[in-house]
């Protein structure tokens, strides 16, 4: 009729009319719960890598003390070849599990994405002042991890997997290097032991790594691209 103003659609969710409930305090409410978890996640991490270090540094502690009283002799060897095993079974577990952490987290901030899109779809007017991501693929990940595009060498090797991984690698060279002395290997000997057993291991840990990420994104495609 003339006169009457226009009636103007209220704002939508994927198809699904918002006014009168309370859609964006839900998903405010999950946004916090996965926080949350977030936090937790990270806490996590920060305290398996900080109990790992700790035994670590215990452990060559008590190396250097045996090593003074014993002159490096065969008490030395017996005792390292009892302690470092189990420094090096905590180093594994400890990096398996920050590879398991770290994709948990990354689904977290997929989740968290898509959250903040859904901001967007009922308020596009709030888009200038998001400087995390909103799409649940991989540049908007990198845009709520680092907010860029893309990342440096640098950042990835400063993760926690990552030093967990090269001190698990140096452990492993150094037992591999005692077990060499122990049979009766040389100085050369002893030396190529223990930087080929550590290369293998930076391979072989890295090659876990790559292959739990890959099985964990191979079958997922984002619903709101860049």
């Amino acid at each position: 009729m003339r006169g009457q103003p226009p009636v103007s659609r209220p704002p939508s969710l994927d198809g699904l009319d918002v006014s009168g409930t309370p859609h964006a305090q839900f998903l405010a409410t999950e946004h916090w719960s996965l926080l949350a978890t977030r936090s937790m996640t990270w806490n996590e991490i920060f305290s398996r890598t900080g109990t790992y270090l700790t035994v670590l540094s215990a452990t060559v502690v008590a190396l250097s003390l045996v090593a003074n009283a014993t002159g490096f002799g065969p008490d030395f060897r017996t005792f390292a070849l009892l302690v470092l095993p189990v420094v090096l079974l905590i180093g594994l577990g400890t990096y398996f599990r920050l590879i398991e952490a770290e994709i948990e987290d990354a689904w977290l901030v997929i989740a968290m994405n898509r959250l903040r899109h859904a901001y967007l779809e009922l308020a596009p007017e709030l888009e200038p002042y998001f400087v995390a991501g909103h799409h649940d693929d991989g540049p908007g990940m990198l845009q709520t991890y680092a907010f860029r595009n893309r990342v440096g060498v640098t950042h990835w090797l400063s993760g926690s997997p990552v030093i967990v991984g090269i001190i698990d690698a140096v452990v492993t060279g150094v037992l591999a290097a005692i077990v060499c002395q122990a049979v009766g290997g040389g100085v050369v000997a002893r030396t190529v032991a223990g930087v080929v057993v550590a290369v293998a291991t930076v391979v072989a840990l890295g090659g876990v790594a790559y292959r739990k990420v890959h099985r964990a994104s191979r079958d997922y495609h984002p619903q709101f691209p860049s």
